[in-house]
């Protein structure tokens, strides 16, 4: 084994956690385990120590070096496992300059300085991908809000951009090497600019990358706080076919005053006008979001407005958040709903959610998408539509390519995801 990283958590992670893979291979490291943390909730902590027991359980010699918000909120909890030999904070963990100077031999396993102070973010770029169809890049890192349910920004620190001359290069980099498809991606994506000279907003780096990446084929944002989407991201997102009809939305609630509790920075009806103006602008637009179910406090008709929001917003992929404490923050001090109860409204929630998917699934029989091949055994394929719902095609001979861009007719869907047919072999058939 020469390094072996183990991501938990976000997108942003998994592009940190190649960053950091391709840094310390170059640096020469070998039998070592990265363990990239998440903690977002209390369990996600637990999940981390549970993963770097076991990963050196499995790897007895391995070093093992961790990583990611938990260990920069909670650096002692891991300085104290037997099994870590060294944690290290956010702030240093994709610098090349880090895996080159570093050393097992002090004795002081820790190395985490004040995230808060960080005024610069150095962006993950990374030369290339195992898979050659969809890369993910950084291009802003940290919060400056402050929502009652979140312990994030103290583990990412305040908001930084990376320049758009910078983000651009690198994308235009991934696309000479074949990529089709570029995700956008960032701790509050849509706070991209304000710290850069001009105040360029994320609109403004959507247009400049499809202006100058001509050769990409697809362009994604992975997350979006509505509220803050700028002029020239919704025209972008009208107008800019290369831009890909998915949007993600930090909803988090349907309920004015379970928004406030949060101290989200929208209202209920400010999702609702959002959706339906994109939606009017584009038809073809299909939104995804966040919700927590059973924030304190929430009553049942509290939560009814967040289960109603899902046919208000016309929402498509639910990521559903049974609400759990987390403690450093403002939320795990309110008055707490019992367990069964969130759990119950999560199920229900989740319910909601896979009802829409199925109309979803059924809105696409008979039309015909173009897919990026994504992979390719077992007799299928398999990729996505631009609206980033999976579909599974009987494969044809050795092919299709991995990375190609081909026209699928869509004859229906099984659980989640869509079945189909290469188009020529559809009109052959018909």
């Amino acid at each position: 084994m020469s390094v072996d990283v183990l991501t938990l958590g976000c997108r942003l992670n998994t592009v940190e956690s190649e960053a950091m893979r391709q840094s310390a291979e170059n640096a020469g490291h070998r039998n070592t385990i990265i363990v990239n943390t998440c903690a977002v909730t209390g369990e996600a902590v637990r999940q981390a120590r549970q993963t770097i027991r076991k990963a050196k359980r499995n790897n007895p010699t391995a070093r093992v070096v961790v990583t990611g918000c938990a260990a920069q909120i909670e650096p002692e909890t891991f300085a104290a496992m037997d099994e870590v030999d060294l944690v290290l904070g956010n702030e240093a963990k994709t610098a090349p300059a880090t895996w080159a100077d570093l050393s097992f031999a002090a004795a002081d396993k820790l190395h985490v300085t004040d995230i808060m102070r960080v005024k610069e973010t150095a962006p993950a770029f990374v030369n290339g991908y195992a898979e050659r169809t969809r890369a993910f890049v950084e291009v802003q890192n940290g919060c400056d809000h402050r929502c009652t349910f979140c312990i994030i920004p103290f583990g990412r620190g305040n908001a930084r951009s990376v320049p758009m001359g910078l983000a651009v290069d690198q994308i235009k980099q991934l696309a000479d090497q074949g990529y089709r498809e570029v995700v956008l991606t960032g701790v509050d994506l849509t706070s991209y600019g304000p710290d850069l000279p001009g105040s360029p907003k994320l609109g403004d780096l959507v247009q400049q990358i499809l202006k100058h990446v001509p050769a990409l084929d697809r362009l994604r944002l992975s997350s979006i706080d509505s509220i803050e989407a700028d002029p020239a991201l919704v025209e972008a997102i009208s107008s800019e076919q290369r831009l890909m009809p998915h949007l993600h939305l930090s909803l988090q609630a349907g309920d004015d005053m379970i928004l406030k509790r949060m101290k989200r920075r929208h209202l209920r009806d400010d999702a609702i006008r959002f959706c339906q103006g994109m939606r009017s602008a584009r038809p073809d637009l299909i939104f995804g979001a966040d919700i927590i179910a059973g924030f304190p406090t929430e009553t049942e008709t509290m939560f009814e407005n967040s289960l109603n929001l899902v046919d208000e917003c016309g929402l498509t992929f639910l990521h559903v958040f049974p609400f759990s404490p987390r403690q450093g923050t403002p939320a795990a001090r309110m008055p707490q709903l019992d367990r069964p109860t969130i759990k119950a409204r999560a199920d229900r929630l989740r319910e909601k959610g896979r009802d829409a998917l199925a109309r979803h699934l059924a809105s696409q029989a008979d039309t015909t998408q173009p897919v990026l091949i994504e992979r390719v055994a077992d007799g299928l394929a398999r990729g996505r539509i631009p609206a980033y719902t999976e579909v599974a095609i009987p494969a044809l001979g050795n092919g299709p390519e991995v990375g190609s861009i081909i026209p699928v007719t869509i004859t229906g869907h099984e659980g989640q995801r869509l079945t189909g047919v290469f188009a020529e072999e559809a009109r052959n058939a018909a």
